[in-house]
């Protein structure tokens, strides 16, 4: 009778005063927990249900704790809530559902682990949080801050159906503006009704239109469980002018290339993501395959294989360190070659500049496979074909295999940089076989019915952030073998300078002579490649070449001295000059030693019209010469002193 008598006198009193009377008593415990005060200015209400009664207020504050920038947590026209019973039993607080009616909800982390959502006294205690399952929001403000992220984002949400009246059942719209990680964020889109925040069963329809930064995403498809993020599948687009500005959003380095378009799939299951099937553009190339991430790791690991049926080369520029534009750059910072002895102005320098970004190296592991099935091709480099495998592991880069062929010939490089050390330490091991000279000089006009094969060995190994600075401080040997073959005999003339002979082939068209052999030896020291033989031997002429070239400076400084094996009858006998810089270089003779054979040719003709030709007369050696004695031969030559490198530090 007695319990009967409680719940009587229990009901006649809610009758009698209504829900109101509890407004007080959860206020005050609201401040004793939290330190933060909870206002319920209108009406409260509770319908009773099992297992979830639910609690319908109006005129709902609840306060940031005192170093928020925003005074309010939430305000809202009207609250209603579903309790777990049995979990507040148990004294955890779950939501299953929760509605607000015109709110306004700021959050905010801080320093020291802060966050306002955390209803502890500090805001740092992560299990003091209220769990909400599904989150239903009616024409709303939505507000986040974390200063130290550079973080700061204000959305607006309103709820319509397709008739643009308000119901219980409609999707909702939204906008968002401000900064993310220091970023211009502006975003909009729609979802379902209601915002499936820890449901990991039934996904969340979300489309998206963001631009963050100079990056433009478009989104389509679902998410299973807002908060974590357990499953997702989505059409996605990305835009932006170079994948490296990715980085924000990802946490994952990638290069830096040309502006970009691409559309795919995107999955995501336990700790896998994956852009399936995906194409677009990077540059002018462009570029398709599938991405995959797995975070479960040290260290995310990027698996990636990519296709390209057209590539043009001009887009592996930035990947590389190199700028936009830069060898137009040069030549208009260098109108003139540059003297001997005088460095070349840094802005006239065309070898990639802009650093490497180490930093992120250590972001992430990867492997990635590149094919381009067609090359765009360059004046300067003829390249036919490419195959690279990038490998990216504890910030040590490699390139193993770069494999392409160039000028109907193959090229293979095994290249290493270790991110680890500062400055990045690099090798490169190279090697090219049979490289045809008339493809790989294709703008020499002589050169175009020149037989013969171009092999050779790079092993280089230099230190410096970018590929400029990595060549500059380079050591080791370059060297390059031509076999026997053939060549523009018209070429080889002009070489040894034999103007008889250029007027008779001019006169009846060129043909080709033996190519002997072809040898060009160099030593690099301090990103000097100092000459250890340069020898080029024809049936007509031998050439034999000293000097060196900079790498630091991109600066040339060879001579050539010819020996002519057939009697010339007009020949300028001048040792020939190749110097300048690698934008613009120069090919000249010795002006002084040609001055004195014409003036001599000059004074014999005032004696003897006749003798005019004796001092234009090139006898030659007489005989063919051995190849090898020609290499010992050039070795043994003077040597130029590698002094350049300090000049120029």
């Amino acid at each position: 009778m007695s319990i009967l008598a409680s719940i009587g006198l229990a009901t006649l009193f809610i009758a009698l005063f209504g829900w109101n009377w509890l407004r007080g008593p959860i206020e005050r415990i609201t401040a004793e927990k939290t330190g933060r005060v909870l206002a319920i200015s209108g009406d409260l209400s509770v319908e009773f249900g099992w297992p979830w009664p639910r609690i319908h207020a109006d005129a709902v504050t609840f306060a940031n704790p005192a170093w928020a920038r925003e005074k309010q947590m939430v305000t809202a026209d009207a609250v209603d809530i579903a309790i777990d019973l049995p979990k507040l039993l148990q004294q955890i607080i779950v939501l299953p559902e929760v509605r607000l009616t015109r709110p306004v909800v700021f959050l905010e982390q801080g320093t020291e682990g802060r966050k306002s959502w955390l209803l502890d006294r500090n805001q740092q205690d992560e299990g003091a949080r209220i769990q909400i399952d599904r989150l239903m929001l009616d024409r709303g403000t939505l507000g986040y801050d974390d200063p130290g992220a550079k973080t700061s984002i204000r959305s607006d949400l309103s709820t319509a159906n397709a008739q643009g009246r308000r119901t219980t059942d409609a999707g909702v719209t939204f906008n968002a503006r401000g900064q993310y990680k220091g970023l211009a964020l502006k975003a909009a889109g729609s979802g379902g009704p209601v915002l499936s925040l820890r449901d990991e069963t039934t996904p969340y329809a979300l489309k998206i239109d963001a631009t963050i930064g100079r990056t433009n995403v478009r989104a389509d498809g679902t998410i299973t469980s807002l908060l974590k993020f357990s499953a997702i599948d989505m059409r996605l687009a990305l835009r932006g002018d170079s994948l490296d500005q990715l980085f924000p959003l990802l946490g994952i380095a990638l290069p830096a290339t040309r502006s970009y378009a691409t559309e795919g799939h995107l999955l995501h299951s336990g700790q896998t993501w994956r852009y399936d099937k995906f194409s677009g553009r990077i540059g002018a190339s462009d570029i398709e395959g599938a991405l995959q991430v797995d975070t479960g790791g040290k260290r995310p690991a990027l698996k990636a294989e990519l296709v390209s049926r057209l590539l043009d080369l001009d887009d592996l520029g930035p990947m590389i360190g190199a700028r936009p534009g830069s060898v137009q750059t040069a030549k208009q910072a260098s109108p003139t070659a540059p003297l001997v002895g005088v460095p070349t102005p840094a802005a006239a320098r065309v070898l990639p500049e802009l650093p490497f970004k180490t930093d992120r190296w250590d972001s992430v592991d990867a492997e990635v496979s590149l094919q381009a099935k067609t090359i765009r091709r360059t004046e300067a480099l003829p390249i036919e074909d490419l195959k690279a495998q990038l490998s990216l592991r504890d910030s040590v880069l490699t390139l193993n295999p770069l494999d392409f062929g160039v000028a109907g010939g193959h090229l293979n490089a095994v290249i290493s940089l270790d991110g680890r050390k500062d400055p990045i330490q690099a090798t490169a091991k190279v090697r090219a076989r049979k490289l045809l000279m008339a493809k790989l000089l294709p703008t020499v006009d002589l050169t175009k019915t020149s037989v013969g094969q171009i092999n050779g060995e790079f092993d280089l190994a230099g230190k410096g952030n970018s590929v400029r600075s990595m060549l500059a401080s380079s050591n080791g040997k370059v060297g390059l073998v031509i076999a026997r073959g053939e060549i523009s005999k018209l070429m080889m003339e002009k070489a040894g300078l034999h103007l008889w002979e250029i007027l008779e082939l001019n006169l009846t068209g060129d043909r080709l002579v033996k190519l002997r052999c072809g040898v060009a030896d160099f030593d690099v020291k301090d990103g000097v490649m100092v000459t250890d033989a340069l020898v080029f031997d024809t049936e007509v002429t031998t050439i034999l070449g000293t000097g060196s070239i900079d790498l630091g400076q991109e600066k040339l400084d060879l001579t050539l001295n010819q020996k002519t094996k057939n009697t010339s009858p007009l020949a300028l006998r001048s040792p020939i000059y190749v110097r300048g810089s690698f934008v613009r270089p120069t090919v000249e003779v010795d002006k002084g030693r040609v001055a004195a054979r014409a003036i001599g040719a000059i004074a014999l003709g005032m004696v003897n019209p006749l003798l005019t030709l004796i001092p234009l007369i090139d006898a030659g050696p007489g005989k063919d010469s051995d190849c090898r004695k020609l290499v010992s031969d050039a070795r043994a030559l003077p040597r130029p002193a590698n002094n350049e490198a300090t000049a120029r530090k």
